[in-house]
């Protein structure tokens, strides 16, 4: 039991000397302090959503540097000629955030000629590709229209082969005369 209560007493002891010392650590008492507050203009972002800063004054020539938070405040340096754009120095440098979504306060911005605009690499064509696909037409004969050759029409005229020997006219009767039997017969042989 003795050995229980040793024990308890030198952990406290312990614990009490190290929160005593790190409360009374001069290193940090320096943590606990806000920074610096910044001074002279300010710009406050009000948008409800982070927002780009850019290394100028334009969402299509310049790139993004950094961003602010919703609330952030950060010292104003400048406006841009159309007071659209305002430049401001941030934890990654100097850049500009569009006007709308930030608030000025403290005074007035000077205005601030913007940064050159980057230069953008252009594409060039290879001659020898580009050549690959220059087609030139060649010198053919356009085509012509044909007319049809004119339509001839036949002209029939009956020919006659000399006399009809009647044979044919007999065959032909002779036929019908024995179909008619064969319908007769059937009709009769039926009932």
């Amino acid at each position: 039991m003795r050995q229980f209560w040793f024990k308890t007493l030198l952990g406290g002891l312990t614990v009490a000397g190290l929160g005593l010392a790190v409360f009374l650590s001069p290193k940090q008492a320096g943590a606990y302090q806000d920074g610096p507050t910044p001074t002279g203009i300010l710009v406050t972002v009000t948008y409800s959503d982070p927002i780009n800063v850019r290394g100028g004054p334009s969402t299509i020539y310049y790139p993004i540097v950094g961003q602010l938070a919703p609330g952030d405040v950060v010292p104003a340096l400048g406006i841009s000629p159309g007071r659209d754009w305002i430049q401001v120095s941030f934890s990654g440098g100097t850049g500009w955030v569009y006007a709308s979504f930030v608030s000025v306060s403290g005074g007035e911005l000077l205005v601030v000629e913007p940064p050159p605009t980057p230069v953008l690499p252009t594409a060039t064509t290879d001659p020898t590709l580009a050549a690959a696909f220059n087609i030139q037409p060649t010198q053919t004969r356009i085509p012509t229209f044909t007319p049809p050759p004119p339509l001839e029409i036949p002209h029939f005229t009956e020919e006659s082969t000399g006399g009809s020997s009647g044979a044919t006219g007999v065959f032909i009767l002779v036929l019908g005369l024995l179909g008619g039997m064969g319908l007769l017969l059937s009709y009769v042989l039926r009932k």
